[in-house]
């Protein structure tokens, strides 16, 4: 379901797996992968793209390459916990809302855009 980025923290990853969220990890998996490749493999398998790259709105919106779905995170190092927290509970709530967005993620608040 999701396609984690090479910059998200193995803690974060492993917080989702332990929730029943099924994760790649771009840094476990496919090390070294573009942006441009892991929209690709989002597109063919189906997966939500979690990132903390704002390059992927740019390649989103600005260069047409459509996602199934980004999750972008923005958030302290000292917010992780409870940004993994908001994850968790965003996904497990509206997993099937989440296809087809850009979702923006904050502690604070959350923003959707379709693409």
């Amino acid at each position: 379901m999701i396609i984690a980025d090479e910059q998200i923290p193995s803690k974060m990853i492993m917080a989702l797996r332990e929730n029943a969220i099924h994760v790649l990890s771009v840094k476990e998996d496919f090390a070294g992968l573009s942006d441009e490749d892991i929209i690709t493999l989002s597109n063919e398998r189906k997966l939500i793209i979690l990132t903390e790259d704002k390059d992927f709105g740019e390649w989103i919106f600005a260069h047409g390459r459509k996602g199934c779905g980004v999750l972008f995170l923005r958030y302290r190092f000292s917010e992780t916990n409870k940004i993994t927290e908001t994850l968790i509970n965003l996904i497990i709530d509206k997993r099937e809302k989440l296809f087809y967005h850009f979702t923006t993620l904050t502690i604070y608040k959350i923003r959707t855009r379709e693409i």
